[in-house]
């Protein structure tokens, strides 16, 4: 079943109709709920529960957008400093994120509050209980990563007067554990064919509890909390099921981001679908189009691993990083998956057309390309939304050579969800959303089994040398790890090999950021977010280019933002509470530092 179809057509049948005009007075008002309709029979309960997928983000843009706060993304528009990073945030007066948290809770406690008066089997109570269980967690769980403790509320507030409105915050020891209780309940309780293909059932509940025993048990162990056992614990013991029951996975990377149906793709647990001229997104046109400014860091690019299973510091495969061609050869197939592989063509722009150079260096990358992607998605020359060829990449924002499209300020373009399957009409994409998929669910299990002293070289074999297999990288042996001179020394050999693992294989997907928050790695952002080396004057650019280069130098690694400050607070990895909310609750208390 296609959910999110479903969605805005099912709230319509929450609204009561107008019948005889003579009986208008006594009617309900067309926006408000009628609970005797609403949740007679289990129809109603689905149709009103369809409103609760919409928390999933999927292809939304917040969750790239959201990486711009960690030290592998870069902005590409003027004045796209983050302001996390560059410590500029001020108390909001509103927060959309506290905001529409609490509405969809709201929500959810209205249906569980009508579940025990209604004619449903006390199965079928049991299964819309887990429901609404399971997604009462998963907003609770948002609302604890970004402010910490905040206010519980489990049931429906009908009095303006009531005490619940104005209670303080709740411990973020017991808030976590009703966001356990909830998702294990929802485990237990969730029908096994729950409603549907693609719509949430058993699987779908303990990808969650994979997610959130990781981030919440790691948070309270490298941020001086107790219990942190407890949540590593319940995540290995979900991940450790799910890996029983999705053992395999997409054989081409790319699949997972770009194809038109992830309905029973390998690995996926649960997706978002995208159907034409009924509901579509932006990201992909956003990946061709002069509005996506997604870039990664020199320092991303460097974490892809050579094909030999060592790091581009310590390789023989590994010339230099002087000319785009060298740097990218030999490496992870993630990578080129990710940004546009170097190249240049002849095309009188704007032209469907393009004719080849008499340089072969120019071309390096096109036999490549189309042995591990196809014409519509990562096949080379890259082409914008209207279809029209891309002359060269990298494509600078500050030498786009007559294309003002698809271009760069790092050099390395972010393209992760570019395809062909559109073209001439932006916002109109068709390509799934993974919102869960196994592939994160093995990097959870990693590094949860790490933090619990239990990994060895079993567990390593079955998640991340998985991963690296197809990446076309050798095998992770933790018995022989070479030195990488790039890693923290606060991190052992093994656990930064697991962490380069997750911010390879979930670039972009809008996990790095919490993730260095969970660590209490925020101090990594306080170096500077460089891109390629470049010499003006050389491979094309002219010299007097005003892209900038570290140091006011002609020739180095591109430097736009300069050097943030000098270290993070530690009252920036919690978002201060929206200043109205504190206003409206005197018994709210505000974040430590924020003032």
């Amino acid at each position: 079943m296609k959910i999110y179809q479903y969605i805005t057509a099912g709230l319509t049948l929450l609204i009561g109709s107008y019948g005889c005009k003579k009986d208008y007075l006594n009617l309900q008002p067309k926006d408000q709920l009628v609970v005797s309709t609403t949740f007679a029979d289990y129809k109603g309960f689905q149709t009103y529960a369809w409103q609760f997928y919409n928390v999933f983000p999927a292809y939304n843009g917040s969750l790239t957008n959201s990486e711009f706060d960690d030290d592998l993304f870069l902005n590409a528009v003027p004045n796209g400093r983050s302001n996390v990073i560059w410590q500029l945030l001020t108390i909001p007066a509103t927060d959309d994120n506290y905001t529409n948290g609490y509405a969809n809770l709201r929500a959810i406690n209205i249906m569980m509050d009508n579940i025990d008066q209604s004619k449903l089997s006390d199965n079928d109570k049991k299964h819309w209980r887990a429901v609404g269980a399971f997604f009462r967690a998963y907003n609770y769980a948002e609302l604890l990563n970004r402010f910490g403790s905040v206010p519980l509320v489990l049931r429906e507030l009908k009095d303006t007067s009531s005490a619940e409105l104005y209670k303080p915050r709740s411990s973020r020891d017991s808030v976590a554990a009703q966001i356990m209780e909830d998702l294990k309940y929802a485990e237990e309780n969730i029908n096994a064919a729950s409603d549907g293909p693609n719509t949430i059932n058993a699987n779908v509940v303990r990808a969650l509890i994979s997610r959130f025993g990781l981030r919440e048990g790691t948070w309270r162990k490298y941020h001086g909390l107790s219990g942190a056992e407890t949540y590593l614990q319940a995540s290995s013991t979900a991940s450790e099921a799910l890996m029983q029951t999705f053992p395999s996975i997409l054989p081409d990377y790319d699949m997972v981001f770009n194809s038109e149906s992830l309905i029973g793709a390998a690995g996926i647990i649960l997706c978002k679908q995208y159907v034409q001229n009924q509901i579509t997104h932006g990201m992909s046109t956003s990946n061709r189009n002069s509005s996506g400014r997604w870039d990664l860091t020199k320092k991303a690019v460097d974490l892809y691993l050579m094909t030999d299973g060592q790091s581009r510091f310590t390789s023989p495969l590994f010339t230099n990083d002087k000319t785009p061609n060298e740097e990218f050869k030999n490496r992870d197939k993630r990578l080129y998956y990710t940004v546009p592989p170097p190249y240049r063509v002849i095309t009188n722009a704007p032209s469907l057309e393009f004719t080849y150079t008499t340089n072969p260096e120019d071309t390096l990358y096109f036999d490549l390309m189309r042995r591990i992607s196809t014409a519509r998605n990562k096949a080379l020359p890259v082409r914008n939304w209207n279809g029209f060829v891309v002359r060269q990449e990298p494509h600078f924002v500050d030498f786009p050579n007559g294309q003002p499209y698809c271009v760069t300020y790092t050099g390395y373009r972010f393209y992760k969800f570019y395809n062909q399957y559109v073209n001439d009409l932006q916002g109109q994409d068709i390509n799934d959303a993974p919102v869960f998929r196994i592939e994160e669910v093995w990097l959870n299990y990693a590094e949860s089994q790490y933090e619990l002293g239990k990994i060895n070289q079993d567990i390593i074999d079955k998640t991340i040398n998985q991963l690296r297999k197809r990446g076309g990288v050798a095998p992770l042996q933790i018995s022989n790890i070479v030195a990488d001179p790039s890693r923290d020394p606060g991190v052992a050999p093994v656990l930064w090999e697991i962490r380069r693992e997750r911010a390879v294989e979930l670039m972009g997907e809008g996990f790095r950021y919490n993730d260095l928050r969970r660590w209490k790695k925020m101090d990594y952002v306080t170096a500077r977010k460089l891109g390629r080396w470049i010499k003006k004057g050389a491979d094309g650019l002219p010299a007097n280019v005003s892209i900038p280069i570290q140091n006011g130098a002609t020739e180095g690694y591109i430097d736009y933002e300069g050097q943030p400050p000098a270290s993070f607070p530690d009252y920036y990895y919690l978002y201060p509470l929206p200043s109205n909310e504190i206003v409206l609750n005197p018994l709210l208390t505000q974040n430590p530092g924020w003032k």
